[in-house]
């Protein structure tokens, strides 16, 4: 039997919404009801933000060092910075002499109790203040001669909704959870018989995409051993 050959297959906004009211025993026309749904999407998409780390919005971002200047603004979209490292060079300039030193991150606490935010050196810790647009505040200061660049990877933001013409901002493997997730929320609004078997749907399809989009490393355990004192 032939197949298709292509896996391009994903869902409109529109598209998402007519299943997730299918889902709920509904069909409808209305323009405020679908504009109720785009809005219970965009809540979706925000909640997944405190789910966990998706890794296809896991994103590699550089910032140029100025000697003195501790602290640095991350992209708008940012929702949170997960790794950070110095380097030689930018990006485009990588080569086999590039080096890179990691950084340790350190919570709010352990940065206020830093005498000298602005002593300068090669930096070696830095925190990261999680306002709407989180910074990134780095200690030592920069001097910016050796290490010349600010290297960190975030966890951004999922995109709106926007147009109902537009796909939406998510891997494949999460088009199941997300159509069964605005079923639920949309049960809460129109379907309340419904809630309890669309919020178990939800999380059962949750879970299973959350668990495949790990990143896939071995793993070694070795036994603890104890060394007698000789008595």
């Amino acid at each position: 039997m032939a197949t298709s050959g292509t896996t391009t297959f994903d869902l409109q906004i529109d598209d998402i919404i007519e299943e997730a009211y299918e889902r709920c025993g509904m069909r409808t026309n209305s323009g405020n009801d679908i504009r109720s749904a785009r809005r219970s999407l965009n809540l979706l998409f925000a909640e997944w933000g405190n789910r966990g780390i998706h890794l296809w919005k896991v994103q590699l971002n550089e910032q140029a060092l100025t000697a003195g200047t501790a602290t640095y603004s991350t992209p708008t979209d940012v929702n949170d910075v997960l790794e950070a490292y110095i380097s030689t060079t930018a990006s485009a300039g990588d080569n086999s002499s590039t080096n890179d030193i990691s950084l340790t991150k350190i919570d709010r606490s352990a940065y206020a109790a830093l005498p000298n935010k602005l002593a300068t050196g090669q930096p070696s810790q830095y925190y990261v203040n999680r306002q709407t647009t989180p910074t990134i505040s780095l200690y030592l200061a920069p001097d910016a001669l050796t290490y010349t660049t600010l290297k960190y990877y975030t966890i951004n933001r999922l995109e709106d909704a926007g147009a109902f013409t537009n796909t939406a901002d998510i891997a494949y493997r999460f088009l199941p959870c997300m159509c069964a997730g605005l079923a639920y929320y949309l049960s809460q609004k129109k379907a309340p018989d419904r809630i309890q078997v669309l919020k178990q749907l939800y999380e059962d399809e949750l879970l299973r995409a959350l668990n495949e989009d790990g990143s896939r490393t071995s793993v070694y355990i070795s036994p603890q051993t104890y060394f007698g004192d000789g008595v």
